[in-house]
């Protein structure tokens, strides 16, 4: 829950931002799809706007967010010792597991 606070408010903050600066140079009635007029309301194109610059912006900070993953965390094996496969060098290392210990 932590984490999807931490990608999902600030990236909000800044898709309402990246909309702001958007819609600040262009008219929503003026923009063309594939070579068409779009055919929707301008409140559907500043909500389709905002939601696409607030993926983006989630993209970005969830990005960021496993990027600044630990060596630990990164090396760290997610099967308890009993399951790890034989011949496996962690497979007596009882501290390589990140779930319960077995």
């Amino acid at each position: 829950m932590r984490q999807a606070i931490l990608v999902l408010w600030p990236s909000f903050i800044i898709g309402g931002i990246g909309e702001i600066l958007f819609f600040t140079v262009f008219d929503p009635k003026e923009l063309y799809l594939f070579g068409e007029p779009a055919g929707l309301s301008r409140l559907a194109v500043y909500s389709i706007g905002f939601f696409l610059c607030w993926t983006f912006a989630a993209a970005s900070s969830a990005f960021t967010c496993f990027l600044q993953r630990s060596a630990e965390e990164v090396n760290r094996c997610p099967l308890p010792p009993v399951e790890r496969p034989p011949g496996c060098p962690k497979r007596d290392d009882r501290d390589a597991c990140c779930g319960p210990a077995a």
